[in-house]
């Protein structure tokens, strides 16, 4: 199964509970947002859509580490995992 992990990252208000709860895959910028990390070179992230703020990352069911806590845990809702 392939998991995806989209991030809009100009809605973030940057209140941190992602990088909290899955160090992992999110580090707070120091423009006071929340970037998802890359992770290893097997993971593929992206741009998507028409905007240069929304970014995906590809990862193995294995890989999706604390992501649906980080998920749950935004409020602006600005993270989505999506299970393939």
């Amino acid at each position: 199964m392939v998991i995806k992990i989209i991030h809009e990252r100009e809605i973030c208000i940057g209140c941190g509970a992602c990088a909290m709860v899955c160090p992992k895959h999110w580090v707070m910028n120091s423009d006071g947002k929340a970037d998802l990390k890359k992770g290893d070179d097997k993971n593929k992230m992206a741009h998507i859509g028409g905007n240069d703020d929304v970014y995906e990352l590809e990862l193995n069911d294995k890989d999706i580490d604390n992501n649906d806590e980080a998920e749950k845990s935004c409020p602006v809702l600005c993270i989505h995992v999506k299970k393939e």
